[in-house]
């Protein structure tokens, strides 16, 4: 397994430390729960935005027919708004 260093600053360390001690664990072991759980967040935050991003395009007609004053310009090129 790789390792990275990371510094902090003497308030963040002296906080890890204590939040560490509170939770009965090591500070490289709370560090990595943080950062394993952040990147997790990400990856489900990145897959949900383009379930979203299909779902709007697969969608758009009527996402314009129900918000149309929503839409930016003509709907359909070349016909009179």
């Amino acid at each position: 397994m790789s390792a990275l260093n990371v510094e902090f600053s003497d308030r963040e360390l002296e906080d890890l430390r204590q939040i560490a001690k509170e939770r009965g664990t090591t500070m490289k072991a709370l560090v990595r729960e943080a950062t394993v759980a952040d990147i997790a967040r990400h990856r489900a935050l990145q897959e949900g935005a383009e379930v979203f991003r299909r779902f709007f395009a697969d969608n758009a007609d009527a996402f314009a027919d129900a918000f149309p004053e929503d839409e930016h310009g003509p709907r359909h090129p070349g016909r009179a708004a």
